[in-house]
């Protein structure tokens, strides 16, 4: 896409801080880090979010976490990792390019990528799971390039 940024640095068309690669992937710093090593993982293939992502191209995302989140555990030593991705502006998606945030993290580091949210009532959960499943099994899913089996 010529106007995606994302695809622009794969590109190499705008500058990067390049952590690893391979024919599939592409992992680079972060250049607004929520902690120093924060590392976005994205596809070479353009595709929005988790919606148009390819199943095979998913994979090949999240072994490329995989292997960042480990580059990071060996070298910088952070006592956890989070890895994050945010599909849609209602969600905080502000690139539309799909990626994956792995962000090192440390005890007490005052990143708030979490949420206290109260437990649901049995039978919101039921309702919402009687949905689902039905929807699995009249073939109803919502994605476009696999079954949801």
């Amino acid at each position: 896409m010529s106007d995606c940024t994302f695809c622009k640095i794969v590109a190499g068309l705008l500058p990067s801080y390049r952590v690893l690669e391979d024919e599939h992937t592409l992992a680079f710093l972060d250049i607004r880090p929520a902690s120093a090593g924060h590392t976005l993982v994205v596809p070479r293939v353009h595709a929005r979010d988790v919606w148009e992502i390819s199943r095979t191209s998913h994979g090949e995302v999240a072994d490329m976490v995989h292997r960042v989140a480990a580059l990071l555990k060996t070298t910088l030593a952070p006592e956890g990792v989070t890895v994050k991705h945010n599909t849609g502006e209602a969600a905080g998606q502000d690139v539309f390019h799909y990626h994956v945030h792995v962000v090192p993290r440390r005890r007490g580091d005052g990143l708030l990528l979490t949420w206290g949210s109260p437990p649901a009532p049995a039978h919101e959960l039921e309702q919402v799971l009687e949905r689902l499943i039905t929807a699995i099994r009249s073939g109803r899913c919502h994605q476009p390039q696999s079954s949801c089996e």
